[in-house]
């Protein structure tokens, strides 16, 4: 593996560790990190306080606002779709509903936490 390529991929771990933390801190319970599933992968799978079933996506970039903006329509397409598996095995947590969020990491600075950033068609 190159080493640019273990470097962004040290960077993404520490930056979904960081995303977990701060979740939790605001009170979310991580069910899921990194979940893979045939559709594709979640970054974290959190149950918001008394509300619904988020899948986040953390994207670690320079700066907050290019992270939120760099989720494009393929990725949330691929999202949705593994969200849509993990939730039809887990029939109580379904019943939640489910969100999609993004939580932006950038260098001193700390996480910022977009919720409802799309809906699924």
């Amino acid at each position: 593996m190159k080493a640019s390529r273990q470097r962004a991929q040290l960077r993404g771990h520490r930056g979904e560790s960081l995303a977990a933390l701060w979740l939790r801190l605001k009170g979310y319970r991580i069910l899921a990190r990194r979940l893979k599933t045939h559709a594709g992968e979640i970054d974290l799978v959190a149950a918001a306080p008394f509300g619904p079933v988020c899948f986040v996506e953390v994207k670690a970039r320079d700066r907050a606002r290019t992270a939120a903006d760099s989720v494009g329509a393929g990725q949330q397409t691929r999202i949705a779709r593994a969200a849509s598996l993990y939730l039809a095995k887990r029939p109580a947590l379904a019943r939640r509903g489910a969100r999609f969020d993004i939580v932006a990491i950038a260098p001193h600075a700390l996480p910022v936490h977009h919720r409802d950033v799309w809906r699924p068609d």
